[in-house]
Order: structure tokens, then sequence, then C-alpha cells
């Protein structure tokens, strides 16, 4: 898998035959990955909802601040310069990306329509704007607006002609025998979920469960740029695909490794 993916022999924090996770900046490890290799893939970028501000966290109120990596002043310092950062990670990634690929960002008001803009602006063809309803959001403690309890996911593809790959019949399957729909309804992730450490924004397995199942086949490649916790890898190895994830934090790398070694030990 490593010579299918690396242009130069790039140092790993963690490999097996079907997973490889890369510590260190996103945007220095994409420039050396070859071009339209993966199949697929998922990011959860920085939403740069760290401003001070507090939320409600198992009943108690908490900073939102997330880490430096979520804050605008961090990685960008206007609008301006936080949509350009936008628009560059997702040109890095749709060089990666095969020619029937499809890539899948979540995200919340904070983000998602920069993103929007700059898919569009890179060239690539929106298919969905998938909303993920949480079951438990956390209250709104301002009460000054509405709860805000859901998020969305744009699934795209690399451009206009692109014949990009969808398991219908699965997705049908999996709701009821009837077409699935671009809302999906669910909680927030479980406890049972992070059991090898937290991350402030880990996405529950279900929600990767649909994606990968949606838009990969067995053996294809997925990589999460900004990996976090890992459950992109986790689904997509224990659903039997290749995974590549990157993160600059060690503290996340080591909460994927053990996952990984886990679905690899067949006890998640």
């Amino acid at each position: 898998m490593r010579e299918s993916v690396f242009e130069n022999n790039i140092p790993s924090y963690y490999e097996t035959d079907d997973s490889i996770l890369v510590l260190g900046d996103s945007f220095e490890i994409l420039r050396k990955m070859k071009s339209e290799c993966f199949d697929m893939i998922f990011a959860d970028p920085p939403y740069f909802l760290s401003n001070n501000g507090i939320t409600c966290q198992g009943g108690k109120m908490v900073s939102v601040n997330k880490g430096s990596w979520d804050k605008l002043n961090e990685n960008a310092t206007t609008i301006e310069e936080k949509h350009e950062f936008n628009r560059r990670w997702i040109r890095m990634c749709r060089r990666v990306l095969k020619p029937n690929g499809t890539i899948w960002i979540s995200g919340t008001l904070h983000n998602i329509y920069s993103i929007g803009m700059a898919l569009e602006q890179e060239g690539y063809k929106i298919l969905n704007n998938i909303t993920w309803q949480k079951t438990n959001p956390p209250p709104n403690l301002a009460c000054k607006c509405f709860t805000h309890s859901t998020e969305t996911i744009l699934w795209a593809k690399k451009d206009e002609k692109a014949k990009h790959y969808f398991n219908y019949e699965k997705m049908k399957e999996l709701n009821n025998g009837k077409q699935m729909k671009d809302v999906w309804t669910g909680s927030l992730t479980k406890p049972s979920e992070k059991t090898e450490g937290r991350h402030p924004t880990q996405k529950p397995r279900y929600l990767l469960e649909i994606i990968v199942l949606a838009s990969t086949q067995e053996g294809d490649l997925v990589l999460d740029p900004f990996c976090g916790s890992g459950t992109t890898g986790v689904e997509a190895v224990r659903l039997g695909r290749k995974f590549v994830g990157i993160d600059n934090c060690e503290e996340y790398m080591e909460i994927t490794k053990r996952r990984l070694e886990k679905v690899k030990n067949e006890e998640l």
C-alpha cells in the first residue's frame, strides 16, 4: 500500500497491511502523496469554533475551545484567510483523489458555507448535502437562539463528468427497503466509543459506517487528512478497506492507533 501512496519515504507513526498513520502537517504530507491514489476521502476539518465561549457537556458548563488547531487566529486571521485555508486543503485533496473518487466533508454553520464554495471553486461537483440530526444535542445555554442540533456533511465527486460509485442497494437495505434520504438521525458519540481516549469532535461510528459503505468497495483506499481519534480508519478497516490517516497531534495518533489495533484483534 505504501508504494501506491507516497512519492517519498515518509516515516509512518503506525503501519500495518491495511492502515498507515502519519504524524505531521496535512499540507506537507499531502504534497508528498502520489496523484490520484485514493478512492474516497473523509475530512472533518477545523470548524474554527474555539472562541472562548461556553457550552454544556454532561450537564456542566465547559469551554467550547477544542485546541489551538481549531482557533481562527492560529490558521487564519480573517474570514478571507479562513476560506483560503479551506480552498488550499480541498485543492490538495483533489489532486490525490482518483478520477471517479469522492470526498465527504463534515462541518457546522461556522465553516460549511466556506467549504461548499471552496468545493465548487476547486472544480468538484456536490452530490448531496447530508444533514446529521443529533437526538441528544447539548442545550443552548445563552437562550438567545435555537438549539444547535445538526451538522452538515457535503458529498462531492471530483468533477461534473466523474462516474462516482454509490451503493444504492446497500443504502436501501440499511433503510428498511426504502430509499435513504439526506437526513440521518442519531445520537452523539457514545462513551463506549471513547474508551481509548477523548477527542472533542469525535464522530460516531454509525455515521462513518454509512459513508464507507455508500461510496467505497472492499479493498478501496480511504484517506482522512484530519483523522483525529480515527473513526474513519476504524470503520474503513473493519469493513475491509485500506486507510491512511494524517494528524498533527501525537495524542490523537495514539488514540487512533489503539482503536485500529482493537479492530485488527476483532475487539470492536
